[in-house]
């Protein structure tokens, strides 16, 4: 049973106020993420990691990832990662344990532990949840009752633009107590969308006395990722010197998208184009053996099961052919690039109607999962030469990113770096 205790909302930022004096050590950030359905959460901590170290107070981060794969990916300066062994969440939205034999109480209560080990030896100055408030089946309640009695860590949760539909999050979110640990632990909520697009604190009910918590800071524009080391080394291996343009199919960690995958794998392209098909590490092996078949029965198309930093194959794209998670559809709004859209409505809703919004605006084009066939997409691709990049209106905002960085200066007692050119 949770028990509740309240967390001083200014925490330890005061302890930094005088941080000008180049001796006094840099505060401490951790990120954590559940990570149990693709690489969504994780880039996402990613990109808020890399903004966060730009701040006025340069913060040491420390990424508790719910998956291995965390390990492959580009780590900034300053940064480090904790990997959880990993959960698995089915379609039918029950987790299991992704890799080890061992039942999912037994795993919970292994993540529990780590995750609780590391922040109390790591002892950070603020935390930032994604997603979940008690975690994935509530592993971070030990987490919580810790840092509730030390009352030295500012907590806040993160939330993406959509998380389901409005009835189904507020049944949940008081069935799960998520509002009560929100009252209880957390000083703010930064949602990474904007209200104009989705409204989400209206829509989830987080109003009355958690109105004054709750901060939209725009979509996190996917761009900064560009100048990474990583991105140039992928630019060279995957784009190199072959002149022909190329559509990228992307379907996250694949645990979902084998039927995206194989639609685009039969699809026809246009003349003189080539496809670039990434499968994700997390598709079953069988389902990637059928898509590397039909690949190598042709040679207009490349299949490769993970990209470890895919902006620059995004930005080098003639168009995009994808799934409708954040970061996907953040990279579209970012780099402009024509795109279709074929989001999943399970086991959340959440891409079907983040799609379906940005189709009104014609941001992109949406082709709902029981409409999928290599014929639809081969369609769609027929229309791409001479496709202007963006044809919708109203895009966005886009300012996340410098915006997190404001806050987080702020939750630190450190005044905001500006960083904006001129």
């Amino acid at each position: 049973m949770l028990k509740i205790r309240a967390v001083e909302a200014n925490g330890a930022g005061a302890a930094f106020c005088s941080g000008a004096d180049r001796h006094t050590p840099p505060p401490r950030v951790v990120l954590y993420s559940h990570d149990t359905l693709g690489f969504g959460h994780l880039r996402r901590n990613l990109l808020i990691a890399r903004a966060l170290r730009q701040c006025h107070a340069r913060p040491d981060i420390l990424l508790i990832a719910g998956m291995r794969e965390a390990g492959a990916f580009e780590m900034p300066e300053g940064v480090d990662c904790v990997s959880l062994p990993a959960y698995a969440k089915g379609a039918d939205g029950v987790y299991r344990a992704r890799d080890l034999q061992s039942g999912v109480d037994a795993l919970r209560a292994l993540r529990a532990s780590m995750i609780r080990a590391a922040v109390e030896a790591f002892s950070p100055d603020l935390m930032i949840v994604d997603n979940v408030p008690r975690g994935a089946l509530f592993e971070l309640d030990p987490t919580l009752k810790l840092l509730g009695k030390k009352k030295g860590t500012r907590l806040i949760l993160g939330l993406r633009d959509v998380i389901d539909e409005p009835a189904t999050v507020r049944r949940q979110w008081l069935r799960q107590r998520n509002i009560e640990a929100l009252r209880n632990f957390y000083s703010a909520v930064w949602i990474y969308g904007d209200p104009a697009l989705y409204d989400a604190a209206f829509e989830y009910g987080l109003g009355g006395d958690l109105a004054p918590r709750m901060t939209y800071t725009g979509y996190l524009d996917q761009r900064a990722r560009l100048a990474s080391p990583a991105a140039e080394s992928v630019r060279r291996a995957l784009v190199g010197d072959d002149p022909r343009p190329y559509v990228l199919c992307m379907v996250g960690g694949g645990r979902d998208g084998a039927a995206l995958c194989q639609a685009f794998a039969g699809a026809q392209l246009p003349k003189g184009y080539r496809g670039i098909l990434v499968t994700g590490t997390q598709m079953p092996k069988e389902e990637r053996h059928r898509i590397n078949a039909m690949a190598e029965a042709r040679d207009d198309l490349e299949v490769l099961s993970f990209v470890r930093e895919p902006i620059a194959l995004h930005a080098g794209a003639a168009a995009v052919v994808a799934m409708g998670g954040y970061n996907t559809v953040t990279e579209v709004l970012s780099l402009g690039r024509p795109a279709l859209i074929v989001p999943r409505a399970k086991p959340r809703a959440e891409q079907l109607i983040r799609a379906e919004r940005l189709a009104a605006r014609r941001l992109i084009d949406m082709l709902p999962l029981e409409a999928l066939s290599p014929a639809a997409i081969g369609q769609w691709l027929a229309a791409l030469p001479g496709r202007p990049a963006r044809r919708g209106h109203a895009t966005p905002d886009l300012r996340g990113l410098e915006r997190v960085r404001e806050l987080a200066d702020a939750a630190l007692g450190r005044p905001a770096l500006n960083l904006r050119a001129g």
